[in-house]
């Protein structure tokens, strides 16, 4: 039997099973000279065979130096070394998070150092949407419960209110009782606020630049002396189905929240540009959609707060002194509604909210 599968044992490629990797693998000389590259390194880099082999593998990774540490002890030791989450920028400025390993191999009497390189992004990217489904899901029950447990006293404070202004005479002391009760109203407003919209989207198909416009105006007219407002639009954007007023609302209370954070360090080159994109084969939660229109507030301000990164979508949450925390919240609420999502990146100068709307479902 063993003789029978010796003789009809098909023959492997090994060169065509690690091109069928998804793990980008490299083989680098002493000199860290890339002697071997398969098909998903190719991608990772941008660059073919004929480009990359004899290339050291700084020049084909831009960031590729803090790995040089990883590489020496490899050498030193002879065992695997591993850096997780190492921050590559690829090509076409698009940031990735790989999760790196090292390892050194004897090939005939020379010594080599295999690199292994997973690129984690989309992972992280899906357990981040995952978290801040389940962060919206656990605000609105926190802020129905807040509600309804402030609506009960506000309706007898103002109801006492509006009794003890009839039997008042005194005109003076009406004014004291007409404080509590448009304070009351100021608190049903809030609370109506953070709740949002009672009825289900009011669709209409339309282009998304329309919308954009709007609020595009809306913010330059807003904006503080020496914020500078610019659009950078993608006009292949196909029309999309949606409320306007409530993703109008969303992209104010984004463009808001940018021109706010600009306003407190205002630079001569304080900007915030409005883009939009098409994004193709895009997960938004656990729905995969094979269309999504990406729309982009970017902002070189300060940046958000590491303390209130994880939380910034909770009502009530906000970097300001004077700020309400209910804008980021509410909108995350709305996109939320149509299936879409709000994501941000943040570093001091440059602070991107991002929009996705799917517009064609898989």
């Amino acid at each position: 039997m063993a003789a029978e599968f010796q003789a009809t044992r098909p023959r492997i490629d090994r060169t065509e099973v690690l091109d069928a990797l998804l793990t980008s693998v490299f083989v680098l000389n002493a000199r860290l000279q890339v002697i071997y590259l398969n098909a998903a390194a190719q991608t990772l880099v941008g660059f073919g065979p004929n480009q990359a082999l004899g290339r050291p593998i700084v020049e084909l990774m831009r960031g590729a130096e803090s790995l040089l540490p990883l590489f020496g002890r490899a050498l030193a030791g002879g065992e695997g070394v591993v850096q997780r989450e190492f921050a590559w920028p690829g090509p076409a400025g698009l940031d990735r998070i790989l999760d790196c390993a090292v390892t050194e191999v004897s090939i005939g009497n020379d010594a080599r150092l295999l690199l292994e390189i997973e690129d984690i992004t989309q992972h992280r990217r899906l357990t981040r949407e995952t978290a801040l489904l389940a962060q919206l899901d656990g605000s609105r029950l926190m802020v129905r419960q807040l509600a309804h447990e402030i609506k009960n006293p506000r309706g007898g404070l103002r109801g006492a209110a509006q009794l003890l202004e009839r039997e008042l005479l005194d005109p003076a002391l009406r004014e004291y009782t007409r404080v509590i009760i448009s304070e009351a109203d100021r608190l049903t407003n809030l609370l109506d606020s953070m709740l949002g919209p009672h009825r289900p989207p009011a669709k209409q198909t339309l282009n998304v630049h329309e919308m954009l416009d709007r609020v595009y105006h809306l913010l330059r007219s807003e904006a503080a002396p020496g914020v500078t407002v610019d659009r950078d639009y993608d006009p292949s954007l196909p029309p999309i189905s949606v409320d306007p007023n409530h993703i109008i609302q969303a992209m104010l209370n984004l463009g808001r929240n940018a021109l706010q954070a600009l306003s407190a360090s205002v630079t001569p080159s304080a900007r915030l540009v409005l883009r939009t994109r098409a994004a193709t084969n895009v997960n938004v939660g656990s729905k995969r959609h094979r269309l999504v229109a990406s729309i982009q507030f970017e902002d070189n301000g300060p940046g958000v707060p590491p303390e209130i990164r994880d939380t910034i979508f909770y009502p009530l949450v906000s970097g300001r002194a004077d700020g309400t925390g209910l804008g980021l919240g509410l909108a995350q609420d709305l996109v939320s509604r149509h299936g879409g999502l709000i994501e941000f990146d943040s570093v001091p100068g440059r602070t991107i909210f991002t929009l996705s709307l799917p517009m064609d479902s898989v």
